[in-house]
């Protein structure tokens, strides 16, 4: 297939190009590079893909409506992996406008294009932000999800309506998947793993909100992009026992569908820094601090109708995840003189 990755410098984006292209597909893979952290890691993930003969990119904004419609006209795309957004539950608090203008405009641009180009098949990143001030756990496609705590959950949200309601109007197969901690190689450096393992590193304090009673359902980013291909492959389809009487949030009598992937164990967050500890061979300083706005204080994934639907779970350990996130920090940062345990 020809398919069109957004956000294609970006942690999961960059890896689910590489998944994409060593299966024979031709993808096209769009970015701003902007300046959210680290250029200079956007870039060289860029180069990795640049490798292959498969793999076109093209620097382009989705707050370009011109831009985005002259790509569409040029290529016959098949169908799109939209992971391009403003990412960062804290970063929202500053910055709103830019959450809205690429999670919200962005999407509907990107939107606008696929309804005139009958392409096969949407996937959209949502996120686990979405149920918000929920505490029903496992955290269930079938819940409710109107009370988002931050900016950023509230877009993501957004997504998924307008999403439902172009899946609606034009016959658009769409498919949201809520990511629930995703970790792991080439990963952002405004996420925890990256955070504790460089402040560990330097010998600084790691600051640990809600005094540490804190839960993530980490998800390993190869658990991750393998979810997000077997989606790619099986396009939403309606649900014709769809009942408007008792409506169901993950399913429509469009084709639409929202799943969860997440690895569906729960790890506290000292724990987490623990496995960091024992992979560097060194221990954190932790700096207890109180909740912070637009957090939530556990996200658990229910992911059993994702597993009964594509045959998938994730399954990747959680040492063995950080292990691997742990080889590829030490070597891209350069660091030599490390003794690990």
């Amino acid at each position: 297939m020809k398919i069109l990755v957004t956000g294609c410098a970006g942690f999961i984006g960059m890896h689910t190009c590489l998944k994409l292209l060593e299966r024979g597909d031709e993808v096209v893979g769009i970015d701003n590079i902007n300046n959210y952290y680290d250029v200079n890691l956007k870039e060289n993930r860029l180069a990795l893909l640049n490798k292959y003969d498969n793999f076109s990119f093209v620097k382009l904004d989705i707050s370009d409506v011109v831009g985005l419609k002259n790509l569409f006209q040029q290529l016959e795309i098949q169908s799109v992996v939209h992971l391009a957004a403003q990412a960062g539950v804290r970063y929202s608090i500053s910055n709103p406008l830019s959450f809205v203008q690429s999670n919200v405009v962005g999407f509907v641009n990107i939107l606008e294009c696929c309804k005139h180009h009958n392409i096969n098949h949407v996937v959209f990143a949502s996120s686990s932000s979405v149920y918000g001030s929920n505490t029903k756990m496992p955290f269930s496609v079938n819940q409710n999800v109107d009370h988002p705590v931050s900016l950023y959950a509230a877009t993501k949200k957004s997504g998924e309506l307008v999403a439902h309601s172009y899946s609606h109007l034009f016959n658009l197969p769409v498919t949201c998947l809520r990511f629930f901690t995703v970790y792991g190689p080439w990963g952002r450096p405004d996420m925890s793993p990256f955070i504790f393992t460089k402040a560990i590193l330097e010998g600084r304090p790691i600051d640990v909100f809600n005094y540490g009673n804190m839960q993530r359902d980490f998800t390993f980013i190869d658990d991750i992009v393998e979810g997000v291909v077997r989606v790619l492959d099986s396009p939403a389809s309606p649900n014709n026992l769809y009942d408007t009487k008792y409506p169901d949030p993950s399913t429509s009598f469009a084709p639409y569908a929202i799943y969860n992937i997440g690895s569906h164990r729960p790890v506290n967050i000292i724990e987490f820094i623990n496995n960091i500890e024992r992979s560097l061979g060194k221990k954190a300083a932790i700096n207890m601090l109180p909740m912070q706005a637009g957090d939530v204080v556990a996200t658990y994934a229910e992911t059993s109708v994702f597993r009964d639907k594509f045959g998938y779970e994730p399954t990747t350990p959680l040492q063995t995840g950080i292990e691997e996130f742990i080889d590829w920090y030490l070597k891209y940062f350069n660091y030599k003189n490390i003794t690990r345990v």
